[in-house]
């Protein structure tokens, strides 16, 4: 299977060894994205800028790959506090449109670069 690497400096640059996102077939992962700035790659303050900015980073990856966030059957949304489930409920329901993608929403004790929130997906084409 051939698998392609997605890229795009309108999201944060890999800060590790990792890929922004691979396309396997008509099935895309994007990696885990945190509220970086993709231009100042500081962390936005506080935890609704930095939820509105990790939709936006996966929304710029989706976009580099010829998808959208509609595309998206499975998203991971890791919290290290489980009292701003609803924050990200509601900015999600911005990205996404019904019906909506599988989801999984998980309590961590911390996350890269002191981030509040991190969101992954998956998505396939067609």
């Amino acid at each position: 299977m051939d698998r392609k690497i997605i890229a795009t400096s309108s999201a944060p640059a890999a800060i590790g060894t990792y890929s922004q996102a691979v396309q396997a077939g008509t099935t895309i992962y994007l990696s885990g994205q945190i509220g970086l700035d993709p231009v100042s790659m500081q962390m936005v303050d506080g935890i609704d800028a930095q939820v509105v900015r990790v939709f936006e980073n996966l929304k710029a990856v989706a976009e580099a790959a010829g998808a959208t966030l509609n595309d998206a059957v499975k998203v991971n949304i890791y919290l290290t506090d489980l009292a701003n489930f609803g924050k990200v409920n509601e900015t999600m329901a911005r990205y996404l449109r019904e019906p909506y993608p599988a989801r999984a929403a998980v309590g961590v004790k911390e996350l890269p670069r002191g981030a509040l929130v991190e969101a992954d997906a998956v998505l396939v084409l067609g």
